[in-house]
Protein backbone atom coordinates (compact mmCIF):
# COMPACT_ATOMS: atom_id res chain seq x y z
CA UNK A 1 0.00 0.00 0.00
CA UNK A 2 1.11 3.61 -0.55
CA UNK A 3 0.37 6.75 1.44
CA UNK A 4 -1.19 9.49 -0.69
CA UNK A 5 -3.57 12.34 -0.06
CA UNK A 6 -3.48 11.53 3.64
CA UNK A 7 -5.04 8.11 2.97
CA UNK A 8 -3.55 4.64 2.63
CA UNK A 9 -4.54 3.71 -0.90
CA UNK A 10 -3.81 0.81 -3.17
CA UNK A 11 -1.59 1.15 -6.21
CA UNK A 12 -4.06 0.53 -8.97
CA UNK A 13 -2.58 -0.85 -12.16
CA UNK A 14 -5.13 -0.80 -14.92
CA UNK A 15 -7.94 -0.81 -12.33
CA UNK A 16 -9.88 1.71 -14.39
CA UNK A 17 -9.29 0.31 -17.84
CA UNK A 18 -12.26 2.26 -19.16
CA UNK A 19 -10.26 5.43 -18.48
CA UNK A 20 -6.76 4.40 -19.51
CA UNK A 21 -6.26 0.72 -20.37
CA UNK A 22 -3.11 -0.81 -18.97
CA UNK A 23 -1.95 2.42 -17.34
CA UNK A 24 -1.00 3.08 -13.74
CA UNK A 25 -3.24 5.88 -12.46
CA UNK A 26 -2.12 7.68 -9.32
CA UNK A 27 -4.77 8.51 -6.73
CA UNK A 28 -5.67 12.21 -6.55
CA UNK A 29 -3.14 14.35 -4.75
CA UNK A 30 -4.52 16.70 -2.08
CA UNK A 31 -3.10 18.37 1.02
CA UNK A 32 -2.11 15.84 3.73
CA UNK A 33 -3.58 17.80 6.65
CA UNK A 34 -7.22 16.86 6.08
CA UNK A 35 -9.14 15.22 8.90
CA UNK A 36 -10.91 11.92 8.32
CA UNK A 37 -14.58 12.25 7.36
CA UNK A 38 -15.42 8.68 6.33
CA UNK A 39 -14.84 5.60 8.48
CA UNK A 40 -14.01 2.39 6.63
CA UNK A 41 -14.30 -1.23 7.83
CA UNK A 42 -12.76 -3.91 5.62
CA UNK A 43 -12.85 -7.68 5.09
CA UNK A 44 -10.42 -9.15 2.56
CA UNK A 45 -11.03 -12.27 0.52
CA UNK A 46 -7.79 -13.84 1.80
CA UNK A 47 -8.94 -13.30 5.43
CA UNK A 48 -5.86 -11.21 6.25
CA UNK A 49 -8.25 -8.53 7.52
CA UNK A 50 -11.65 -9.41 8.96
CA UNK A 51 -14.16 -6.66 9.75
CA UNK A 52 -11.25 -4.40 10.62
CA UNK A 53 -11.50 -0.64 10.96
CA UNK A 54 -9.00 1.05 8.67
CA UNK A 55 -6.64 3.87 9.57
CA UNK A 56 -7.07 5.49 6.17
CA UNK A 57 -7.97 9.17 6.01
CA UNK A 58 -10.92 9.59 3.65
CA UNK A 59 -12.53 12.97 3.13
CA UNK A 60 -14.72 14.88 0.71
CA UNK A 61 -13.11 17.42 -1.64
CA UNK A 62 -13.95 19.52 -4.69
CA UNK A 63 -11.21 17.95 -6.82
CA UNK A 64 -12.08 15.43 -9.53
CA UNK A 65 -10.22 12.43 -10.93
CA UNK A 66 -10.55 9.67 -13.51
CA UNK A 67 -11.96 7.01 -11.18
CA UNK A 68 -15.58 5.80 -11.23
CA UNK A 69 -18.09 7.75 -9.18
CA UNK A 70 -20.81 6.33 -6.93
CA UNK A 71 -23.17 9.21 -6.30
CA UNK A 72 -25.28 9.06 -3.16
CA UNK A 73 -28.56 10.97 -2.98
CA UNK A 74 -30.03 11.08 0.52
CA UNK A 75 -33.05 13.02 -0.77
CA UNK A 76 -34.28 9.88 -2.56
CA UNK A 77 -35.28 7.12 -0.17
CA UNK A 78 -36.83 3.68 -0.56
CA UNK A 79 -37.77 0.99 1.98
CA UNK A 80 -37.08 1.07 5.70
CA UNK A 81 -34.93 -1.69 7.13
CA UNK A 82 -36.24 -4.09 9.81
CA UNK A 83 -32.90 -5.78 10.36
CA UNK A 84 -30.14 -8.24 9.48
CA UNK A 85 -29.41 -11.65 10.96
CA UNK A 86 -29.88 -15.41 10.79
CA UNK A 87 -32.16 -18.26 11.68
CA UNK A 88 -31.71 -19.25 15.28
CA UNK A 89 -32.22 -22.95 14.59
CA UNK A 90 -32.79 -25.56 17.27
CA UNK A 91 -29.21 -26.68 16.66
CA UNK A 92 -27.92 -23.14 17.14
CA UNK A 93 -29.80 -22.73 20.43
CA UNK A 94 -28.60 -26.12 21.70
CA UNK A 95 -24.97 -25.32 20.93
CA UNK A 96 -25.15 -21.85 22.45
CA UNK A 97 -26.80 -23.25 25.55
CA UNK A 98 -24.02 -25.83 25.87
CA UNK A 99 -21.25 -23.21 26.11
CA UNK A 100 -21.52 -22.68 29.84
CA UNK A 101 -20.16 -19.38 31.12
CA UNK A 102 -18.76 -18.50 27.68
CA UNK A 103 -22.24 -18.10 26.25
CA UNK A 104 -22.96 -14.64 27.63
CA UNK A 105 -19.90 -13.00 26.08
CA UNK A 106 -20.74 -14.50 22.70
CA UNK A 107 -24.37 -13.37 22.88
CA UNK A 108 -23.17 -9.88 23.78
CA UNK A 109 -20.91 -9.92 20.71
CA UNK A 110 -23.66 -11.13 18.41
CA UNK A 111 -26.55 -9.01 19.64
CA UNK A 112 -24.92 -6.09 21.44
CA UNK A 113 -24.33 -2.71 19.85
CA UNK A 114 -21.17 -1.69 21.69
CA UNK A 115 -17.72 -1.48 20.15
CA UNK A 116 -17.29 -5.26 20.07
CA UNK A 117 -20.89 -6.12 19.10
CA UNK A 118 -22.20 -6.77 15.60
CA UNK A 119 -25.78 -5.76 16.39
CA UNK A 120 -27.82 -8.61 14.91
CA UNK A 121 -31.31 -7.11 14.73
CA UNK A 122 -33.54 -9.78 13.20
CA UNK A 123 -33.97 -13.51 13.85
CA UNK A 124 -35.96 -16.24 12.18
CA UNK A 125 -36.97 -19.28 14.24
CA UNK A 126 -38.67 -22.50 13.23
CA UNK A 127 -42.22 -23.22 14.38
CA UNK A 128 -41.58 -26.76 15.55
CA UNK A 129 -38.49 -28.44 14.12
CA UNK A 130 -36.47 -27.37 11.10
CA UNK A 131 -34.05 -29.72 9.37
CA UNK A 132 -31.36 -28.20 11.62
CA UNK A 133 -32.99 -29.48 14.78
CA UNK A 134 -31.69 -32.57 16.53
CA UNK A 135 -35.01 -34.35 15.99
CA UNK A 136 -38.28 -33.95 14.12
CA UNK A 137 -41.12 -32.60 16.24
CA UNK A 138 -44.18 -30.35 16.20
CA UNK A 139 -46.07 -28.76 19.07
CA UNK A 140 -48.84 -31.34 18.83
CA UNK A 141 -47.29 -34.75 18.28
CA UNK A 142 -49.58 -37.74 18.90
CA UNK A 143 -49.42 -41.52 18.72
CA UNK A 144 -50.06 -42.86 15.22
CA UNK A 145 -53.75 -42.84 14.35
CA UNK A 146 -54.74 -40.16 16.87
CA UNK A 147 -55.93 -36.62 16.07
CA UNK A 148 -56.48 -33.52 18.20
CA UNK A 149 -58.64 -31.00 16.30
CA UNK A 150 -59.09 -28.87 19.44
CA UNK A 151 -55.32 -28.79 20.01
CA UNK A 152 -55.74 -29.73 23.65
CA UNK A 153 -52.28 -31.32 23.68
CA UNK A 154 -50.48 -28.33 22.14
CA UNK A 155 -47.17 -27.72 23.93
CA UNK A 156 -43.96 -25.73 23.42
CA UNK A 157 -42.14 -28.16 25.71
CA UNK A 158 -39.43 -29.15 23.20
CA UNK A 159 -38.46 -25.50 22.74
CA UNK A 160 -38.38 -24.70 26.45
CA UNK A 161 -35.09 -26.59 26.84
CA UNK A 162 -32.81 -24.45 24.62
CA UNK A 163 -34.56 -22.18 22.12
CA UNK A 164 -36.81 -20.15 24.42
CA UNK A 165 -34.16 -19.65 27.14
CA UNK A 166 -31.65 -18.44 24.51
CA UNK A 167 -34.20 -16.08 22.93
CA UNK A 168 -34.94 -14.59 26.36
CA UNK A 169 -31.22 -13.99 26.93
CA UNK A 170 -31.01 -12.31 23.53
CA UNK A 171 -34.01 -10.12 24.36
CA UNK A 172 -32.26 -9.02 27.54
CA UNK A 173 -29.43 -7.72 25.34
CA UNK A 174 -31.60 -6.30 22.55
CA UNK A 175 -35.28 -5.97 23.56
CA UNK A 176 -36.08 -4.46 20.14
CA UNK A 177 -34.92 -7.44 18.06
CA UNK A 178 -37.62 -8.70 15.68
CA UNK A 179 -38.44 -12.39 15.38
CA UNK A 180 -40.07 -14.23 12.49
CA UNK A 181 -41.50 -17.74 12.88
CA UNK A 182 -41.55 -20.24 10.01
CA UNK A 183 -42.93 -23.82 10.07
CA UNK A 184 -41.23 -26.65 8.20
CA UNK A 185 -44.24 -28.95 8.71
CA UNK A 186 -47.54 -29.13 10.58
CA UNK A 187 -48.15 -32.06 12.94
CA UNK A 188 -48.15 -35.19 10.78
CA UNK A 189 -51.74 -36.10 11.70
CA UNK A 190 -52.85 -33.00 9.78
CA UNK A 191 -51.12 -34.19 6.58
CA UNK A 192 -52.35 -36.46 3.80
CA UNK A 193 -49.27 -38.73 3.92
CA UNK A 194 -48.99 -38.79 7.74
CA UNK A 195 -45.23 -38.26 7.42
CA UNK A 196 -42.82 -35.47 8.36
CA UNK A 197 -41.37 -35.38 4.83
CA UNK A 198 -43.52 -33.87 2.08
CA UNK A 199 -47.25 -34.35 1.81
CA UNK A 200 -49.95 -31.68 1.93
CA UNK A 201 -52.14 -30.18 4.62
CA UNK A 202 -55.54 -31.89 4.62
CA UNK A 203 -58.33 -29.37 3.89
CA UNK A 204 -60.32 -30.48 6.94
CA UNK A 205 -57.45 -29.25 9.12
CA UNK A 206 -56.98 -25.78 7.57
CA UNK A 207 -58.88 -24.10 10.41
CA UNK A 208 -57.17 -26.28 13.02
CA UNK A 209 -53.77 -25.36 11.63
CA UNK A 210 -54.71 -21.67 11.67
CA UNK A 211 -55.49 -22.02 15.37
CA UNK A 212 -52.13 -23.82 15.78
CA UNK A 213 -50.45 -20.59 14.60
CA UNK A 214 -52.58 -18.59 17.03
CA UNK A 215 -51.69 -20.87 19.93
CA UNK A 216 -48.00 -20.65 19.01
CA UNK A 217 -47.99 -16.84 18.96
CA UNK A 218 -49.97 -16.63 22.20
CA UNK A 219 -47.79 -19.24 23.93
CA UNK A 220 -44.59 -17.44 22.90
CA UNK A 221 -46.07 -14.15 24.09
CA UNK A 222 -46.78 -15.78 27.45
CA UNK A 223 -43.05 -16.57 27.59
CA UNK A 224 -42.22 -12.91 26.97
CA UNK A 225 -41.44 -13.37 23.27
CA UNK A 226 -43.24 -11.36 20.59
CA UNK A 227 -43.43 -12.96 17.15
CA UNK A 228 -43.33 -10.04 14.72
CA UNK A 229 -44.12 -12.08 11.61
CA UNK A 230 -44.82 -15.62 10.45
CA UNK A 231 -44.37 -17.20 7.06
CA UNK A 232 -46.98 -19.79 6.09
CA UNK A 233 -44.48 -22.46 5.12
CA UNK A 234 -40.75 -22.74 4.63
CA UNK A 235 -40.04 -23.64 0.98
CA UNK A 236 -43.56 -24.79 0.09
CA UNK A 237 -42.41 -26.25 -3.24
CA UNK A 238 -39.68 -28.44 -1.73
CA UNK A 239 -41.16 -31.62 -0.30
CA UNK A 240 -37.92 -33.56 0.11
CA UNK A 241 -36.58 -32.01 3.28
CA UNK A 242 -37.15 -33.44 6.76
CA UNK A 243 -39.45 -31.94 7.87
CA UNK A 244 -41.30 -30.34 4.93
CA UNK A 245 -44.73 -29.69 3.42
CA UNK A 246 -45.88 -29.01 -0.14
CA UNK A 247 -48.36 -26.19 -0.62
CA UNK A 248 -49.49 -24.62 -3.90
CA UNK A 249 -50.18 -20.90 -4.35
CA UNK A 250 -53.88 -21.63 -4.55
CA UNK A 251 -53.77 -23.66 -1.33
CA UNK A 252 -51.81 -20.93 0.43
CA UNK A 253 -54.28 -18.26 -0.73
CA UNK A 254 -57.18 -20.38 0.55
CA UNK A 255 -55.45 -20.94 3.89
CA UNK A 256 -54.71 -17.23 4.36
CA UNK A 257 -58.02 -15.71 3.32
CA UNK A 258 -60.41 -18.30 4.77
CA UNK A 259 -58.53 -19.52 7.83
CA UNK A 260 -55.33 -17.88 9.07
CA UNK A 261 -56.27 -14.26 8.39
CA UNK A 262 -59.71 -14.55 10.03
CA UNK A 263 -58.21 -16.51 12.96
CA UNK A 264 -55.67 -13.74 13.60
CA UNK A 265 -58.41 -11.12 13.36
CA UNK A 266 -60.66 -12.97 15.80
CA UNK A 267 -57.81 -13.43 18.29
CA UNK A 268 -56.64 -9.82 17.94
CA UNK A 269 -53.20 -10.90 16.76
CA UNK A 270 -51.05 -8.25 15.06
CA UNK A 271 -48.35 -10.64 13.87
CA UNK A 272 -47.60 -10.08 10.17
CA UNK A 273 -48.51 -12.81 7.68
CA UNK A 274 -45.81 -13.39 5.05
CA UNK A 275 -46.27 -15.68 2.04
CA UNK A 276 -44.02 -17.79 -0.21
CA UNK A 277 -40.65 -18.09 1.66
CA UNK A 278 -38.96 -19.89 -1.21
CA UNK A 279 -36.81 -19.24 -4.26
CA UNK A 280 -36.49 -16.31 -6.63
CA UNK A 281 -37.32 -18.46 -9.67
CA UNK A 282 -41.07 -18.33 -8.98
CA UNK A 283 -42.33 -14.79 -8.31
CA UNK A 284 -45.62 -15.89 -9.87
CA UNK A 285 -46.42 -17.82 -6.67
CA UNK A 286 -46.68 -14.79 -4.36
CA UNK A 287 -48.18 -12.66 -7.13
CA UNK A 288 -50.94 -15.24 -7.58
CA UNK A 289 -51.83 -14.95 -3.89
CA UNK A 290 -51.61 -11.16 -3.86
CA UNK A 291 -53.83 -10.97 -6.96
CA UNK A 292 -56.61 -12.41 -4.79
CA UNK A 293 -57.96 -9.34 -2.95
CA UNK A 294 -59.48 -11.40 -0.15
CA UNK A 295 -56.12 -13.04 0.57
CA UNK A 296 -54.11 -9.87 -0.02
CA UNK A 297 -55.85 -7.91 2.72
CA UNK A 298 -54.35 -10.26 5.32
CA UNK A 299 -50.85 -10.41 3.81
CA UNK A 300 -48.00 -8.13 4.87
CA UNK A 301 -45.52 -9.30 2.25
CA UNK A 302 -43.57 -12.05 0.51
CA UNK A 303 -40.36 -13.84 1.55
CA UNK A 304 -37.60 -15.17 -0.68
CA UNK A 305 -34.54 -17.45 -0.78
CA UNK A 306 -31.99 -17.53 -3.61
CA UNK A 307 -31.15 -21.16 -4.30
CA UNK A 308 -32.66 -20.63 -7.76
CA UNK A 309 -33.60 -17.60 -9.84
CA UNK A 310 -32.36 -14.02 -9.68
CA UNK A 311 -32.63 -11.55 -6.81
CA UNK A 312 -34.50 -9.15 -9.12
CA UNK A 313 -37.57 -11.36 -8.58
CA UNK A 314 -38.23 -9.30 -5.46
CA UNK A 315 -38.62 -6.21 -7.62
CA UNK A 316 -40.94 -8.14 -9.93
CA UNK A 317 -43.28 -8.72 -6.99
CA UNK A 318 -42.82 -5.15 -5.76
CA UNK A 319 -43.78 -3.78 -9.17
CA UNK A 320 -46.94 -5.91 -9.20
CA UNK A 321 -47.89 -5.05 -5.61
CA UNK A 322 -45.92 -2.00 -4.42
CA UNK A 323 -48.02 -1.75 -1.26
CA UNK A 324 -46.65 -5.04 0.09
CA UNK A 325 -43.34 -5.71 1.84
CA UNK A 326 -40.48 -7.96 0.73
CA UNK A 327 -38.32 -10.13 2.99
CA UNK A 328 -35.14 -12.07 2.25
CA UNK A 329 -35.18 -14.89 4.78
CA UNK A 330 -32.54 -17.52 4.00
CA UNK A 331 -29.31 -18.33 2.18
CA UNK A 332 -26.87 -21.01 3.26
CA UNK A 333 -23.11 -21.17 3.01
CA UNK A 334 -21.69 -24.60 2.27
CA UNK A 335 -19.14 -26.57 4.26
CA UNK A 336 -17.38 -27.01 0.91
CA UNK A 337 -17.39 -23.32 0.04
CA UNK A 338 -14.48 -20.92 -0.40
CA UNK A 339 -14.30 -17.92 1.97
CA UNK A 340 -13.51 -15.36 -0.71
CA UNK A 341 -16.03 -16.68 -3.20
CA UNK A 342 -18.81 -16.96 -0.64
CA UNK A 343 -18.03 -13.50 0.78
CA UNK A 344 -18.28 -11.87 -2.63
CA UNK A 345 -21.38 -13.75 -3.84
CA UNK A 346 -23.41 -13.40 -0.65
CA UNK A 347 -22.62 -9.73 -0.06
CA UNK A 348 -23.45 -8.93 -3.69
CA UNK A 349 -26.65 -10.97 -3.95
CA UNK A 350 -28.03 -11.36 -0.42
CA UNK A 351 -26.95 -8.25 1.47
CA UNK A 352 -26.75 -5.73 -1.36
CA UNK A 353 -29.00 -7.40 -3.94
CA UNK A 354 -31.96 -8.00 -1.65
CA UNK A 355 -31.80 -4.45 -0.32
CA UNK A 356 -31.59 -2.90 -3.79
CA UNK A 357 -34.66 -4.98 -4.63
CA UNK A 358 -36.85 -3.68 -1.80
CA UNK A 359 -36.26 -6.23 0.97
CA UNK A 360 -36.73 -5.07 4.56
CA UNK A 361 -34.42 -7.76 5.94
CA UNK A 362 -31.44 -9.80 4.81
CA UNK A 363 -30.90 -13.10 6.62
CA UNK A 364 -28.30 -15.77 6.16
CA UNK A 365 -29.33 -19.30 7.14
CA UNK A 366 -27.98 -21.02 10.25
CA UNK A 367 -26.45 -19.09 13.14
CA UNK A 368 -24.34 -21.98 14.47
CA UNK A 369 -23.31 -25.60 13.88
CA UNK A 370 -20.87 -28.02 15.47
CA UNK A 371 -17.70 -29.38 13.83
CA UNK A 372 -19.71 -32.03 11.97
CA UNK A 373 -22.25 -29.47 10.62
CA UNK A 374 -24.90 -30.76 13.00
CA UNK A 375 -27.10 -31.26 14.83
CA UNK A 376 -29.65 -31.96 12.11
CA UNK A 377 -32.62 -34.23 11.54
CA UNK A 378 -32.31 -37.53 9.65
CA UNK A 379 -32.29 -36.30 6.07
CA UNK A 380 -31.60 -32.71 7.11
CA UNK A 381 -28.80 -30.56 5.72
CA UNK A 382 -25.37 -32.13 6.30
CA UNK A 383 -23.30 -29.37 4.68
CA UNK A 384 -24.86 -26.18 6.08
CA UNK A 385 -22.09 -24.06 7.57
CA UNK A 386 -23.35 -21.64 10.20
CA UNK A 387 -22.01 -18.20 10.97
CA UNK A 388 -20.28 -19.89 13.91
CA UNK A 389 -18.81 -23.31 14.53
CA UNK A 390 -19.23 -24.07 18.24
CA UNK A 391 -17.23 -26.76 20.01
CA UNK A 392 -17.88 -26.87 23.73
CA UNK A 393 -17.15 -23.41 25.11
CA UNK A 394 -15.09 -22.29 22.09
CA UNK A 395 -16.21 -21.03 18.72
CA UNK A 396 -14.93 -20.04 15.28
CA UNK A 397 -16.35 -17.22 13.17
CA UNK A 398 -17.14 -18.37 9.62
CA UNK A 399 -17.74 -16.40 6.42
CA UNK A 400 -21.46 -15.89 7.10
CA UNK A 401 -20.56 -14.02 10.30
CA UNK A 402 -18.73 -11.37 8.27
CA UNK A 403 -21.32 -11.31 5.48
CA UNK A 404 -24.00 -10.20 7.94
CA UNK A 405 -21.81 -8.20 10.32
CA UNK A 406 -20.77 -5.78 7.57
CA UNK A 407 -24.41 -4.67 7.55
CA UNK A 408 -25.79 -5.43 11.01
CA UNK A 409 -23.04 -3.63 12.92
CA UNK A 410 -23.56 -0.36 11.08
CA UNK A 411 -27.14 -0.31 9.76
CA UNK A 412 -29.68 -0.41 12.61
CA UNK A 413 -33.37 -1.14 12.23
CA UNK A 414 -35.18 1.99 11.12
CA UNK A 415 -32.50 2.96 8.60
CA UNK A 416 -33.75 3.76 5.10
CA UNK A 417 -32.18 2.76 1.83
CA UNK A 418 -31.22 5.81 -0.21
CA UNK A 419 -30.24 6.25 -3.84
CA UNK A 420 -26.83 5.28 -5.23
CA UNK A 421 -25.87 4.47 -8.80
CA UNK A 422 -24.59 1.13 -10.04
CA UNK A 423 -20.93 0.91 -11.10
CA UNK A 424 -19.38 -2.04 -12.92
CA UNK A 425 -17.76 -4.54 -10.51
CA UNK A 426 -18.64 -2.38 -7.48
CA UNK A 427 -22.01 -3.59 -6.25
CA UNK A 428 -23.21 -1.24 -3.54
CA UNK A 429 -26.15 -0.12 -1.45
CA UNK A 430 -26.45 2.93 0.81
CA UNK A 431 -28.59 3.73 3.84
CA UNK A 432 -29.41 6.74 5.95
CA UNK A 433 -29.51 5.81 9.62
CA UNK A 434 -31.89 7.27 12.19
CA UNK A 435 -28.95 9.32 13.54
CA UNK A 436 -28.50 10.88 10.09
CA UNK A 437 -25.26 9.13 9.19
CA UNK A 438 -24.89 7.48 5.80
CA UNK A 439 -23.64 3.90 5.42
CA UNK A 440 -22.41 2.29 2.19
CA UNK A 441 -21.95 -1.49 1.86
CA UNK A 442 -19.83 -2.35 -1.18
CA UNK A 443 -17.97 -5.29 -2.71
CA UNK A 444 -15.21 -5.28 -5.30
CA UNK A 445 -16.29 -8.10 -7.61
CA UNK A 446 -13.24 -7.87 -9.84
CA UNK A 447 -9.94 -9.71 -9.65
CA UNK A 448 -7.98 -6.46 -9.37
CA UNK A 449 -7.82 -3.59 -6.86
CA UNK A 450 -10.39 -0.90 -7.62
CA UNK A 451 -10.36 2.82 -6.90
CA UNK A 452 -13.58 4.82 -6.85
CA UNK A 453 -15.17 7.98 -5.54
CA UNK A 454 -18.08 8.42 -3.17
CA UNK A 455 -19.92 11.53 -4.31
CA UNK A 456 -22.14 13.24 -1.76
CA UNK A 457 -23.57 16.74 -1.91
CA UNK A 458 -21.37 17.61 -4.88
CA UNK A 459 -18.03 16.57 -3.36
CA UNK A 460 -15.89 13.48 -3.94
CA UNK A 461 -14.19 11.17 -1.46
CA UNK A 462 -11.64 8.87 -3.09
CA UNK A 463 -11.05 5.37 -1.74
CA UNK A 464 -10.03 1.92 -2.95
CA UNK A 465 -10.71 -1.75 -2.36
CA UNK A 466 -8.54 -4.85 -2.82
CA UNK A 467 -9.75 -7.54 -5.23
CA UNK A 468 -12.75 -9.43 -3.83
CA UNK A 469 -12.91 -7.29 -0.71
CA UNK A 470 -15.98 -6.04 1.14
CA UNK A 471 -16.15 -2.69 2.90
CA UNK A 472 -18.57 -0.63 4.92
CA UNK A 473 -18.19 3.16 4.81
CA UNK A 474 -19.82 5.48 7.35
CA UNK A 475 -20.04 9.28 7.17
Amino acid sequence: MIQMAGAALLTLTGACSQNSPGATIDPPVTPPSKANEVDMWLTKADQSELLKKQNTVIYFADTTNVYPVIEVDSATSYQQVDGFGYTLTGASAYLLNSMGSAKNALLQELFGTGSTGIGISYLRVSIGASDLSAEVFSYNDLPEGETDPQLTKFSLSKDTVDLIPVIKEILAINPAIKIMGSPWSPPVWMKDNKKSIGGSLLPQYYSTYARYFVKYIEAMKAKGITIDAVTIQNEPQHGGNNPSLVMSAEQQADFVKNHLGPAFKTAGIQTKIVIWDHNCDNPAYPITILNDPEAKKFVDGSAFHLYAGDISALSTVQSAHPDKALYFTEQWTSSKGDFGGDLKWHVKNVMIGSMRNWSKIALEWNLANDATFGPHTPGGCTECKGALTITGASFTRNVSYYIVAHASKFIPAGSARIASNAVANLANVVFKRPDGKKVMLIVNESGSPAGFNIKYKGKLAFTSLPAGAVATYIW
